[in-house]
Protein backbone atom coordinates (compact mmCIF):
# COMPACT_ATOMS: atom_id res chain seq x y z
CA UNK A 1 0.00 0.00 0.00
CA UNK A 2 1.37 3.41 -0.94
CA UNK A 3 1.98 6.28 1.50
CA UNK A 4 -0.75 8.34 -0.23
CA UNK A 5 -3.32 5.60 0.43
CA UNK A 6 -2.22 5.16 4.05
CA UNK A 7 -2.40 8.93 4.77
CA UNK A 8 -6.09 9.18 3.90
CA UNK A 9 -7.13 7.78 7.27
CA UNK A 10 -5.83 9.73 10.30
CA UNK A 11 -3.77 7.84 12.79
CA UNK A 12 -6.03 6.78 15.69
CA UNK A 13 -3.76 7.86 18.53
CA UNK A 14 -2.92 11.17 16.89
CA UNK A 15 -6.58 11.84 16.09
CA UNK A 16 -7.51 11.23 19.73
CA UNK A 17 -4.92 13.73 21.01
CA UNK A 18 -7.39 16.66 20.91
CA UNK A 19 -6.60 17.87 24.44
CA UNK A 20 -2.87 17.86 23.73
CA UNK A 21 -3.47 19.97 20.65
CA UNK A 22 -5.80 22.32 22.53
CA UNK A 23 -3.22 22.90 25.26
CA UNK A 24 -0.61 23.74 22.60
CA UNK A 25 -2.98 26.19 20.89
CA UNK A 26 -3.91 27.81 24.22
CA UNK A 27 -0.24 28.26 25.06
CA UNK A 28 0.46 30.02 21.72
CA UNK A 29 -2.73 32.12 21.66
CA UNK A 30 -3.97 34.84 23.97
CA UNK A 31 -6.11 33.64 26.90
CA UNK A 32 -9.68 32.82 25.93
CA UNK A 33 -9.17 33.01 22.16
CA UNK A 34 -9.09 29.28 21.37
CA UNK A 35 -12.54 28.01 20.44
CA UNK A 36 -14.13 24.70 19.60
CA UNK A 37 -12.40 21.82 17.85
CA UNK A 38 -13.59 21.94 14.21
CA UNK A 39 -11.86 18.93 12.69
CA UNK A 40 -8.66 17.06 11.93
CA UNK A 41 -6.90 15.90 8.78
CA UNK A 42 -4.13 13.42 8.12
CA UNK A 43 -0.94 15.03 6.82
CA UNK A 44 0.89 11.71 6.42
CA UNK A 45 1.74 8.53 8.26
CA UNK A 46 1.10 9.13 11.99
CA UNK A 47 0.86 12.92 11.37
CA UNK A 48 -2.46 14.66 12.11
CA UNK A 49 -3.39 18.37 12.21
CA UNK A 50 -6.18 19.49 14.55
CA UNK A 51 -8.10 22.74 13.90
CA UNK A 52 -9.63 25.00 16.54
CA UNK A 53 -11.72 28.13 16.09
CA UNK A 54 -9.94 31.41 16.80
CA UNK A 55 -11.48 34.44 18.51
CA UNK A 56 -8.49 36.71 17.87
CA UNK A 57 -9.66 40.25 17.00
CA UNK A 58 -9.00 41.01 13.35
CA UNK A 59 -8.67 37.34 12.41
CA UNK A 60 -12.23 36.46 11.49
CA UNK A 61 -12.48 32.97 10.01
CA UNK A 62 -8.93 31.96 11.00
CA UNK A 63 -8.17 28.71 12.81
CA UNK A 64 -5.46 27.43 15.09
CA UNK A 65 -3.76 24.47 13.40
CA UNK A 66 -1.88 22.12 15.72
CA UNK A 67 0.05 19.25 14.16
CA UNK A 68 0.81 16.18 16.28
CA UNK A 69 2.74 13.02 15.45
CA UNK A 70 4.21 9.87 16.94
CA UNK A 71 7.09 7.59 16.10
CA UNK A 72 6.62 4.21 14.52
CA UNK A 73 5.33 1.65 17.07
CA UNK A 74 5.31 4.35 19.75
CA UNK A 75 2.29 4.99 21.96
CA UNK A 76 3.17 8.57 22.96
CA UNK A 77 1.91 11.44 20.75
CA UNK A 78 4.14 14.51 20.60
CA UNK A 79 3.61 18.07 19.42
CA UNK A 80 5.06 19.05 16.02
CA UNK A 81 3.81 22.54 15.15
CA UNK A 82 1.29 25.21 16.18
CA UNK A 83 0.27 27.95 13.77
CA UNK A 84 -2.64 30.27 13.03
CA UNK A 85 -3.97 29.63 9.51
CA UNK A 86 -6.82 31.16 7.46
CA UNK A 87 -9.94 29.10 7.06
CA UNK A 88 -12.24 28.86 4.02
CA UNK A 89 -14.10 32.04 4.99
CA UNK A 90 -11.16 33.89 6.55
CA UNK A 91 -10.71 37.62 6.18
CA UNK A 92 -7.48 38.00 4.22
CA UNK A 93 -5.39 40.98 3.17
CA UNK A 94 -5.34 41.69 -0.57
CA UNK A 95 -2.62 40.05 -2.60
CA UNK A 96 0.61 42.00 -2.52
CA UNK A 97 1.30 44.01 -5.66
CA UNK A 98 4.74 45.47 -6.48
CA UNK A 99 4.99 49.25 -6.20
CA UNK A 100 5.72 49.53 -9.92
CA UNK A 101 2.27 48.07 -10.63
CA UNK A 102 0.48 50.00 -7.86
CA UNK A 103 1.70 53.38 -9.09
CA UNK A 104 -0.98 55.45 -10.80
CA UNK A 105 -0.90 58.78 -12.64
CA UNK A 106 -0.89 61.62 -10.14
CA UNK A 107 0.82 59.64 -7.34
CA UNK A 108 4.15 61.41 -7.76
CA UNK A 109 4.77 64.29 -5.38
CA UNK A 110 7.56 66.79 -4.72
CA UNK A 111 10.79 64.99 -3.91
CA UNK A 112 9.58 61.57 -5.13
CA UNK A 113 11.87 59.61 -7.44
CA UNK A 114 10.61 57.11 -10.01
CA UNK A 115 13.54 55.06 -11.36
CA UNK A 116 13.13 53.79 -14.91
CA UNK A 117 14.18 50.24 -15.69
CA UNK A 118 17.11 49.72 -18.02
CA UNK A 119 14.95 47.54 -20.30
CA UNK A 120 11.91 49.83 -20.31
CA UNK A 121 10.05 49.13 -23.56
CA UNK A 122 8.92 52.75 -23.76
CA UNK A 123 12.50 53.92 -24.33
CA UNK A 124 15.30 53.19 -26.75
CA UNK A 125 18.89 54.44 -26.95
CA UNK A 126 19.32 57.91 -28.43
CA UNK A 127 22.04 59.01 -30.82
CA UNK A 128 25.44 58.77 -29.13
CA UNK A 129 27.74 59.20 -32.12
CA UNK A 130 29.28 55.78 -31.62
CA UNK A 131 28.03 54.45 -34.96
CA UNK A 132 29.83 56.16 -37.83
CA UNK A 133 28.04 56.43 -41.19
CA UNK A 134 29.11 54.12 -44.06
CA UNK A 135 32.44 55.04 -45.71
CA UNK A 136 30.85 55.86 -49.07
CA UNK A 137 28.08 58.09 -47.66
CA UNK A 138 27.98 61.81 -48.36
CA UNK A 139 27.79 62.54 -44.65
CA UNK A 140 31.03 60.71 -44.02
CA UNK A 141 32.85 62.74 -46.68
CA UNK A 142 31.49 65.97 -45.20
CA UNK A 143 32.68 64.97 -41.77
CA UNK A 144 36.18 64.25 -43.13
CA UNK A 145 36.28 67.57 -44.91
CA UNK A 146 35.18 69.45 -41.79
CA UNK A 147 37.77 67.68 -39.67
CA UNK A 148 40.51 68.48 -42.20
CA UNK A 149 39.55 72.16 -42.51
CA UNK A 150 38.87 72.90 -38.85
CA UNK A 151 41.66 70.66 -37.47
CA UNK A 152 39.56 70.19 -34.39
CA UNK A 153 41.29 69.04 -31.25
CA UNK A 154 40.22 65.72 -29.82
CA UNK A 155 38.56 66.13 -26.40
CA UNK A 156 38.37 63.30 -23.91
CA UNK A 157 34.92 61.93 -23.17
CA UNK A 158 32.12 60.03 -24.90
CA UNK A 159 30.94 61.23 -28.34
CA UNK A 160 27.56 62.28 -26.90
CA UNK A 161 29.35 64.74 -24.63
CA UNK A 162 31.31 66.46 -27.40
CA UNK A 163 30.08 69.71 -28.96
CA UNK A 164 28.37 69.05 -32.26
CA UNK A 165 30.07 70.55 -35.31
CA UNK A 166 27.77 72.25 -37.83
CA UNK A 167 26.59 69.97 -40.60
CA UNK A 168 27.34 66.72 -38.79
CA UNK A 169 24.96 63.97 -37.80
CA UNK A 170 25.45 64.94 -34.16
CA UNK A 171 24.32 68.49 -34.94
CA UNK A 172 21.24 67.18 -36.74
CA UNK A 173 20.45 64.80 -33.87
CA UNK A 174 20.83 67.62 -31.36
CA UNK A 175 18.49 69.80 -33.38
CA UNK A 176 15.88 67.03 -33.52
CA UNK A 177 16.18 66.37 -29.78
CA UNK A 178 17.64 62.89 -30.34
CA UNK A 179 21.02 63.47 -28.72
CA UNK A 180 19.97 62.05 -25.38
CA UNK A 181 20.86 58.86 -23.59
CA UNK A 182 17.39 57.44 -24.29
CA UNK A 183 14.43 58.60 -26.35
CA UNK A 184 10.87 57.39 -26.81
CA UNK A 185 10.55 54.13 -28.70
CA UNK A 186 7.80 53.39 -31.18
CA UNK A 187 6.02 51.41 -28.47
CA UNK A 188 6.30 54.36 -26.09
CA UNK A 189 4.80 56.66 -28.71
CA UNK A 190 1.92 54.28 -29.36
CA UNK A 191 0.89 53.83 -25.73
CA UNK A 192 1.13 57.59 -25.14
CA UNK A 193 -1.08 58.26 -28.16
CA UNK A 194 -3.62 55.67 -26.99
CA UNK A 195 -3.68 57.20 -23.50
CA UNK A 196 -4.17 60.75 -24.80
CA UNK A 197 -6.81 59.70 -27.29
CA UNK A 198 -8.77 57.87 -24.60
CA UNK A 199 -8.84 60.93 -22.35
CA UNK A 200 -9.24 63.66 -24.98
CA UNK A 201 -10.21 61.96 -28.20
CA UNK A 202 -13.05 61.78 -30.67
CA UNK A 203 -14.93 59.06 -28.74
CA UNK A 204 -15.42 61.12 -25.58
CA UNK A 205 -18.85 62.51 -24.76
CA UNK A 206 -17.47 66.06 -24.82
CA UNK A 207 -16.21 65.64 -28.37
CA UNK A 208 -19.47 64.05 -29.52
CA UNK A 209 -21.43 67.14 -28.42
CA UNK A 210 -18.88 69.74 -29.58
CA UNK A 211 -19.71 72.18 -32.41
CA UNK A 212 -16.32 71.56 -34.06
CA UNK A 213 -13.04 69.67 -33.74
CA UNK A 214 -9.75 70.93 -32.34
CA UNK A 215 -8.10 70.87 -35.75
CA UNK A 216 -10.22 73.92 -36.68
CA UNK A 217 -9.96 75.68 -33.29
CA UNK A 218 -7.83 78.79 -32.93
CA UNK A 219 -6.81 77.81 -29.39
CA UNK A 220 -4.94 74.70 -30.57
CA UNK A 221 -1.16 74.89 -30.23
CA UNK A 222 0.78 72.53 -32.53
CA UNK A 223 3.44 70.19 -31.16
CA UNK A 224 6.64 68.91 -32.71
CA UNK A 225 7.58 65.35 -33.51
CA UNK A 226 5.81 62.52 -35.26
CA UNK A 227 2.63 62.94 -33.16
CA UNK A 228 1.97 66.47 -34.45
CA UNK A 229 -0.22 65.02 -37.19
CA UNK A 230 -2.71 63.74 -34.62
CA UNK A 231 -2.33 65.82 -31.44
CA UNK A 232 -1.87 69.35 -30.16
CA UNK A 233 -2.08 71.33 -26.90
CA UNK A 234 -5.22 73.21 -25.86
CA UNK A 235 -4.63 76.84 -24.81
CA UNK A 236 -8.19 77.85 -23.93
CA UNK A 237 -8.56 78.58 -20.22
CA UNK A 238 -12.31 77.90 -20.38
CA UNK A 239 -11.89 74.48 -22.00
CA UNK A 240 -11.86 71.31 -19.85
CA UNK A 241 -8.68 70.33 -21.72
CA UNK A 242 -6.73 73.55 -21.06
CA UNK A 243 -3.01 72.73 -21.01
CA UNK A 244 -3.66 69.13 -22.06
CA UNK A 245 -2.54 67.18 -25.09
CA UNK A 246 -5.70 66.70 -27.16
CA UNK A 247 -6.49 64.77 -30.29
CA UNK A 248 -7.14 66.84 -33.39
CA UNK A 249 -10.51 65.08 -33.53
CA UNK A 250 -11.41 66.20 -30.02
CA UNK A 251 -13.66 69.18 -29.40
CA UNK A 252 -15.59 71.04 -26.74
CA UNK A 253 -18.10 73.85 -26.39
CA UNK A 254 -15.31 76.43 -26.03
CA UNK A 255 -14.38 76.09 -29.72
CA UNK A 256 -13.11 79.39 -31.12
CA UNK A 257 -15.56 79.23 -34.03
CA UNK A 258 -18.60 78.14 -32.07
CA UNK A 259 -21.80 79.82 -33.29
CA UNK A 260 -22.98 82.78 -31.22
CA UNK A 261 -26.35 82.15 -29.67
CA UNK A 262 -28.93 84.68 -30.98
CA UNK A 263 -30.46 87.01 -28.46
CA UNK A 264 -34.14 86.45 -27.65
CA UNK A 265 -36.42 88.83 -29.58
CA UNK A 266 -37.68 91.82 -27.64
CA UNK A 267 -41.36 92.76 -27.98
CA UNK A 268 -42.11 95.97 -29.86
CA UNK A 269 -42.84 99.10 -27.92
CA UNK A 270 -46.59 99.86 -27.60
CA UNK A 271 -47.85 102.46 -30.11
CA UNK A 272 -50.23 105.12 -28.80
CA UNK A 273 -52.19 107.16 -31.35
CA UNK A 274 -52.64 110.57 -29.72
CA UNK A 275 -54.22 112.21 -32.80
CA UNK A 276 -57.64 110.56 -32.39
CA UNK A 277 -59.90 110.91 -29.38
CA UNK A 278 -62.46 108.16 -28.89
CA UNK A 279 -65.23 109.04 -26.44
CA UNK A 280 -65.96 106.37 -23.86
CA UNK A 281 -69.38 106.56 -22.07
CA UNK A 282 -69.26 106.41 -18.31
CA UNK A 283 -72.66 104.62 -18.12
CA UNK A 284 -73.30 101.85 -20.66
CA UNK A 285 -76.49 101.98 -22.77
CA UNK A 286 -79.04 99.53 -21.34
CA UNK A 287 -80.77 99.19 -24.69
CA UNK A 288 -77.69 98.17 -26.55
CA UNK A 289 -77.76 94.56 -25.42
CA UNK A 290 -79.53 91.50 -26.84
CA UNK A 291 -81.98 91.27 -23.93
CA UNK A 292 -84.71 93.82 -23.48
CA UNK A 293 -84.54 95.60 -20.12
CA UNK A 294 -88.25 95.13 -19.32
CA UNK A 295 -88.45 91.47 -20.33
CA UNK A 296 -89.65 89.04 -17.61
CA UNK A 297 -87.01 86.86 -15.97
CA UNK A 298 -86.80 83.32 -17.33
CA UNK A 299 -85.24 80.15 -16.13
CA UNK A 300 -82.13 80.01 -18.26
CA UNK A 301 -80.58 77.07 -16.44
CA UNK A 302 -76.92 76.42 -16.09
CA UNK A 303 -74.57 77.16 -18.94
Amino acid sequence: MSAAMRSRTPDRLCAEAVELAREAAAEAARPGTVGEHVGAIAEGDRVVTHFFESAEPGYRGWRWAVTVTRASRAKIVTLAETVLLPGPDALLAPEWVPWSERLRPGDMGPGDLLPTEAEDLRLEPGFTGEDAPPPNSVVSEEMEQLAAVEEADVTAGPPSGQPAAPGTIAALAEELGMRRARVLSRYGLHIAADRWDEAYGAKTSMAQAAPGTCVTCGFLMPIAGSLKQAFGVCANEFSPADGRVVSLAYGCGAHSEAAVMPKPPRPAEPVIDETLVEPMPLHPDRTGGSVEPDAPAEELGHS
